[in-house]
């Protein structure tokens, strides 16, 4: 195998890595991959969840400008800056989130590459990819031009 053949070498599974650990360690890094997912979905949920009070407090501004400031006033006390879990804003959640259950998620995936596969990542993609690409054809290249 010549070197634009396959994977770089950062792609390549030690020697003494068999299949059963290679497949291990893809579904950890799948999980890995959907938990970021996750949290993408989680800073979405912040996100949106700040613009609709930030919405909110437009509307009790039109509300009170139209002449309804008893409405207007019972909106902005009960909605307008309220905590969506007890105690919490979304940024806190997230910063929980982050803190504790991604991080630990991040630590033990990489963890088990580093002791398992010597921090390599995406082994088992990278020979998935050697199994269906069609070599010789163009866009079926193991690398990308020049590496």
């Amino acid at each position: 195998m010549t070197e634009h053949d396959g994977p770089d070498a950062a792609h390549r599974r030690p020697e003494r890595l068999d299949d059963a650990t290679v497949e291990a360690l893809g579904k950890l890094s799948e999980a890995l991959e959907i938990v970021e997912q996750a949290r993408g979905e989680l800073y979405a949920f912040h996100r949106l969840t700040g613009m609709g009070d930030l919405a909110l407090g437009k509307a009790v501004e039109l509300l009170r400008g139209a002449g309804h400031d008893e409405m207007a006033s019972r909106i902005e006390a009960e909605l307008v800056g309220r905590n969506v879990i007890e105690g919490r804003w979304t940024f806190q959640i997230v910063e929980d989130y982050d803190d504790g259950y991604y991080t630990a998620f991040r630590d033990a995936e990489a963890s088990a590459r580093s002791e398992l596969a010597g921090g390599r990542r995406h082994l088992f993609e990278a020979e998935m990819k050697e199994d269906r690409r069609t070599r010789g054809r163009r866009h079926h290249e193991a690398l990308p031009p020049g590496d």
